[in-house]
């Protein structure tokens, strides 16, 4: 490690303490409670495809970077959702990356790839026009090798927890699949998120044949709000009896709403009748969150709440590709107001754990960091989607420390559906971590003992307590 890594500071002094207390928390394992994998990757555990299908086609911080150039999604390989032809080729998607690599210089995406490149894959060749055949014909090589197939990889990263996530109508086959397999990694595991966004949002075009689904497979009536209710804890029982741990919730406010169960019950029946207001649906979810609360008071889930994302803000795009294309905008969100009902009712009552994440940085401080240091319920998630980067999570340290401390945060998350950049970024954020104890322990803010153990419960002992990664964690 030199001084000059990007992480880290580059004042001598500052450098070396980093250092030491990047080592201190490097080689823990990797908890993963939050992220978008496709459990099918490890159910199946069959060779990746080249890697233009590994490391472009799925990875929407790319494509938008390429879209917002004028390079459309099919050009990459993005399906359509006309099942329109798109480029297969995957060497010409990998060479006009190649093309366009200046775009990301300074980007996390560009950080993310090459220490990706040569971590995961030991390439040391930087990507270039004309090293674009080099560089795909040295990782389509390696992934050739038994060594790179998912579950090695898998191991070899040194998982111990990998959440994905599904919503109620998953029939968590995969999951079933890989404990029929007794496998979860030396020890490690694979669990699941219950993500019941589907049959919440009442704005969703789906939403009727989402909660028909549900009812189906939770043996419930879900053509009334009692038998809806009764549904979602049913299936709640059967991912929690498949290991999941955490609940999510990505909604577009952060909004709660205390109503009357005959005010929910009307809005359910006008959803029903598809005749439900978009204030309605905004109404629905809110009240849905303590209703869900309510819930994980009684089961142990742990909440994390994902709000603030103006979902396929690029109507088009999401008219030709779908969701999860790179169509979605960070917006300003309220937490002091719309988190405000949930607390008054639940957030002094410790059974309870909501971890909160935001896309919206100013409210670091002035909002999320204070409500943390103020309710035994509320914990602060890291950095996400536009702001999981190396200078974010530095801003976000200096932002809620002061209010809230190490301890009322709940540790790092990768949120990516690109499995092998997951070891990348848990990196990048220990270094990120390391630099900024560094600079409490160079101020004489800190002494050196207790932010190296600091480092190590940020890297590791804190997300597997909150998240209740740790069966003997209460």
């Amino acid at each position: 490690m030199t001084v000059t890594d990007p992480t880290f500071a580059i004042d001598p002094r500052h450098a070396q303490v980093a250092r030491e207390l990047y080592a201190t928390a490097r080689d823990l394992p990797l908890i993963s409670p939050h992220g978008h994998v496709d459990p099918r990757l490890l159910a199946d555990d069959e060779p990746f495809p080249d890697p233009a299908r590994l490391l472009i086609v799925p990875d929407h911080y790319v494509t938008r970077m390429l879209l917002s150039q004028g390079i459309p999604p099919d050009r990459l390989g993005v399906p359509r959702r006309d099942g329109g032809p798109v480029e297969s080729d995957p060497r010409v998607i990998w060479r006009l990356l190649a093309d366009n690599w200046h775009l990301f210089r300074g980007t996390p995406s560009r950080l993310w790839l090459e220490r990706t490149f040569q971590t995961v894959f030991g390439v040391e060749t930087p990507l270039r026009r004309d090293t674009a055949d080099e560089v795909y014909d040295a990782i389509a090589a390696r992934l050739a090798e038994p060594e790179f197939r998912p579950r090695a990889l898998f191991e070899r990263f040194g998982i111990e927890v990998l959440a994905t996530t599904e919503s109620p109508t998953d029939d968590l086959a995969q999951h079933a699949k890989l404990a029929a397999d007794g496998w979860g990694g030396p020890g490690g595991r694979v669990i699941s998120t219950f993500r019941p966004d589907n049959v919440v949002d009442l704005d969703r075009e789906d939403w009727r044949e989402s909660i028909g689904r549900l009812g189906e497979l939770a043996g419930e009536d879900t053509g009334n709000y009692a038998g809806y209710l009764a549904a979602l804890q049913r299936r709640r029982e059967a991912f929690i009896a498949a290991g999941t741990t955490c609940s999510d919730h990505g909604h577009p406010t952060a909004r709660t709403s205390q109503i009357e169960k005959e005010d929910a019950a009307a809005i359910y029946e006008r959803g029903l009748l598809g005749e439900a207001t978009p204030a309605d649906a905004e109404t629905f979810r809110g009240h849905m969150l303590l209703e869900f609360a309510r819930m994980s008071i009684d089961d142990g889930l742990v909440m994390q709440v994902h709000p603030g994302a103006v979902r396929d803000h690029n109507h088009r795009l999401y008219a030709t590709h779908g969701k999860d294309v790179g169509g979605d905008i960070p917006q300003a969100t309220d937490y002091v107001h719309a988190l405000k009902p949930l607390l008054d009712t639940y957030g002094m009552d410790s059974r309870l754990r909501v971890v909160v994440y935001t896309l919206d940085e100013y409210t670091f401080s002035r909002e999320l960091a204070p409500l943390a240091g103020g309710y035994p319920a509320l914990y602060l998630g890291a950095p996400w989607w536009f702001l999981d980067t190396p200078d974010a999570m530095r801003r976000f340290r200096e932002a809620v420390t002061d209010a809230a401390g190490f301890y009322n945060t709940a540790g790092f998350v990768d949120d990516t559906r690109a499995f092998c950049s997951i070891p990348v970024r848990h990196d990048v954020s220990r270094r990120v971590d390391a630099a900024y104890l560094a600079s409490l322990v160079v101020q004489d803010r800190l002494p050196m003992d207790e932010a190296a153990e600091t480092m190590a419960d940020l890297a590791y002992h804190l997300p597997k307590r909150i998240f209740r990664l740790d069966k003997a964690a209460k």
